[in-house]
């Protein structure tokens, strides 16, 4: 009799254990997030050239009933931007000058039970040569075979990156839903001595699949959760056109602080931009890929090269207890 009781408290105690490891809410993420104008065209290869960020995110302490959750964020990165030749004959020929940007992030998001967003976040960095964006992309192109690279000799010289950036998103239509498509109205801000402007415009998502509340989607990396969640699946195509006003941009104008930098220019301040691109999510899984457009940026003695331009971006994350 002991024994069989000894069997069934051992029994449970493993469904217990199995129940608690397997059931509880993917509470943390990390992953990765790389741009690259070759990710749309290996022709045209020019002005922001590559991108890469790596990211740690975590469900915060919430007490207020009308937010479905906080969620924390730091992230590291760098930013390569190039003129469109960089071959030996084209030295002299930039109609952009060569930046890099360095830097580290923290922010917050919040994302409200009427699905509305609210996402701050700050960073530290360097602008310039110890961004190390000259010897990362001279690197990279000799591992891989690739041309050589020509010109970083005229890039943006050194000045600290300090910056805000503010974004909010509201559900438009909310007593209208419809499982497969929505619309928000989104706008940001971003203000420091690296960049300065503000962006207005729209985002909908259409899916594949039913969409998920934007607190529990990925479209604002929002996937992590204290709720135990089974079988998730999210796919759906997205489109995002913005108007900017760019106040600032020191990888094209040089620090605000200094005029040492060889080669500066004069911005183009109103821009269109615009995004669409694919998302998916399978359990513990998201990934992402991105067309990015950028209105014409710059203005001056290169008004007849310098044009709009475009990248993609892929995301990866990793959703973990």
């Amino acid at each position: 009799m002991m024994a069989k009781k000894s069997k069934k408290t051992l029994f449970a105690f493993l469904i217990l254990t199995v129940t608690l490891t397997f059931g509880q809410g993917k509470t943390t993420e990390i992953g990765f997030i790389s741009d690259n104008d070759l990710y749309t065209s290996s022709k045209y290869d020019m002005y922001y050239t590559n991108g890469l960020e790596l990211f740690y995110r975590f469900l915060s302490k919430n007490d207020n009933p009308k937010i479905n959750k906080k969620i924390t964020e730091f992230r590291i990165g760098q930013y390569l931007y190039n003129p469109r030749f960089i071959n030996e004959e084209a030295v002299e020929v930039n109609d952009r000058p060569f930046a890099g940007y360095l830097f580290a992030e923290a922010g917050r998001g919040f994302f409200y039970q009427s699905e509305s967003v609210l996402r701050t976040d700050f960073q530290v960095g360097f602008l310039g040569p110890n961004s190390l964006g000259e010897q990362l992309q001279k690197g990279f192109h000799n591992l891989i075979g690739y041309k050589k690279v020509y010109g970083w000799e005229n890039q943006i010289q050194n000045t600290l990156g300090l910056q805000a950036h503010v974004m909010y998103s509201k559900k438009m239509f909310p007593s209208k839903h419809n499982d497969f498509i929505d619309l928000h109205f989104q706008s940001e801000a971003n203000l420091g001595t690296i960049f300065s402007g503000v962006s207005t415009g729209f985002m909908s998502r259409i899916g594949f699949k039913k969409l998920l509340p934007v607190y529990d989607s990925n479209m604002h990396e929002a996937s992590v959760s204290s709720e135990i969640q089974t079988n998730i699946r999210e796919f759906y195509f997205y489109i995002m056109p913005v108007v900017n006003y760019q106040f600032y941009d020191a990888t094209i104008e040089g620090s605000m602080f200094s005029n040492s930098s060889p080669i500066t220019y004069d911005l183009v301040p109103l821009r269109f931009n615009g995004e669409a691109g694919l998302k998916y999510r399978h359990n513990n899984f998201n990934m992402s890929y991105s067309f990015i457009y950028r209105g014409k940026e710059l203005k001056g003695d290169v008004n007849d090269t310098n044009t709009g331009y475009f990248y993609g971006s892929i995301r990866m994350g990793f959703l973990l207890k």
